[in-house]
């Protein structure tokens, strides 16, 4: 073997080596140059080519067009009045991209009463109409029951870790109450449909269709746009009480449900995947049915939301992985999107050029390594 070849085995060697000890100590590393990731960028039929919004739905954004048809949906946020700036922007950019033409109404939730200015300069920015309500203090602040020596050692094992809001009681209030509280509200009641809006998310796209509708007519109850890996630490025990909650309640597990999604192995294991919930568009019946409301109330009982820090996203997903079908579940490709610091832009050129999208599709998040995605597209291909 001459000198050349041996610098080059050598070379490779190190690469290699390399390679195995950052896939061993680094997940985001492991997950970005898995042969799942780089093959989902050359995959064709993904789910946002295979399952479209159907032409019929969608509309020219002239702002000067009337819907006769609404469905009976309403916007929610959740800010406090420290978020004033920030949701005075979200809301504009519904407004500019959605609702100047749609004219769906808006509720608004906070565990504190909104001051006056904070609900003067909302409304200002609303073109349709807006309810400001206070949430109730016992969907909201930790339940007594809750063993606070024990819930203490948790938030500091986790802030030690340096899990992002693995400290924060506030966090946990409403990861709890968005999983079990926020479609019982009262000002919540009269709708079904919501469409999720957090303080300063962007719209990169004109929507130029009625998700609510869409949803309505073909018999889904769940849209997102963007997935991703749960981090683990926050979760620990979650996966063992879904499971325990299945044996105890087979009767609610759908069929051709969404399993494959969050597990490679039937349901053994949770593979930590979800649909971000910063955005969703949902049927809050599914939240307010029989399967759900057992679920949550088992789920709370474990006490893992102050225990841990149990998300409302995985909760929410794996909800509607299990006890809906697959198909009922939607990925929203024309819906441009962005909640810092990820950001789904229109996979189909189409789609971009309609929606007047602003956003760089080389930079959408969809097939990054920590998005799961592809595995959303590979069971939909199934």
């Amino acid at each position: 073997m001459n000198t050349t070849s041996r610098y080059i085995l050598l070379i490779l060697g190190i690469l290699f080596s390399l390679h195995w000890i950052l896939s061993l100590t680094h997940e985001e590393y492991s997950r970005v140059t898995s042969i799942d990731s780089i093959a989902s960028h050359f995959r064709g039929g993904t789910a946002a080519e295979k399952h479209p919004v159907p032409e019929e739905y969608l509309e020219l954004n002239s702002g000067t067009l009337s819907y006769n048809r609404k469905a009976n949906a309403t916007f929610v946020v959740l800010a406090r009045n420290s978020d004033l700036e920030n949701t005075v922007r979200s809301i504009r950019r519904m407004e500019d991209r959605f609702n100047r033409v749609h004219r769906y109404p808006y509720v608004i939730l906070n565990e504190v009463p909104f001051t006056d200015e904070f609900k003067k300069r909302v409304s200002n920015v609303i073109t349709s109409s807006v309810e400001f309500g206070l949430i109730p203090k016992e969907h909201w602040f930790q339940p007594d029951w809750i063993d606070e020596e024990k819930a203490t050692a948790g938030r500091k094992k986790l802030e030690e870790e340096g899990v992002i809001y693995g400290g924060s009681v506030s966090y946990r209030n409403m990861c709890r109450f968005n999983s079990g509280f926020f479609f019982r509200h009262p000002l919540m009641l009269k709708y079904r449909w919501y469409w999720r809006i957090e303080p300063d998310i962007h719209y990169h796209c004109d929507v130029n269709f009625d998700p609510f509708l869409f949803l309505e007519d073909h018999n889904k109850i769940y849209g997102f746009t963007i997935s991703m890996y749960e981090f683990e630490k926050t979760i620990p025990t979650l996966w063992g009480h879904v499971r325990d909650f299945m044996k105890l309640h087979p009767e609610y597990i759908a069929e051709d449900n969404a399993m494959g999604f969050m597990s490679e192995n039937n349901g053994e294991t949770y593979n930590l995947c979800h649909f971000w919930s910063n955005f969703e568009i949902a049927d809050m019946d599914f939240w307010r049915g029989p399967a759900y409301t057992a679920f949550f109330e088992y789920l709370d009982k474990q006490g893992g939301f102050y225990y841990e820090r149990w998300g409302d996203a995985p909760v929410h997903s794996i909800a509607a992985a299990i006890f809906a079908k697959k198909d009922q579940i939607h990925f929203f490709d024309e819906i441009g999107y962005e909640h810092n610091p990820y950001t789904h832009c229109p996979k189909k050129e189409e789609s971009w050029e309609r929606g007047r999208c602003g956003c760089d599709r080389g930079r959408s998040f969809d097939y990054d390594g920590y998005s799961c995605l592809s595995k959303w597209d590979r069971l939909m291909e199934g």
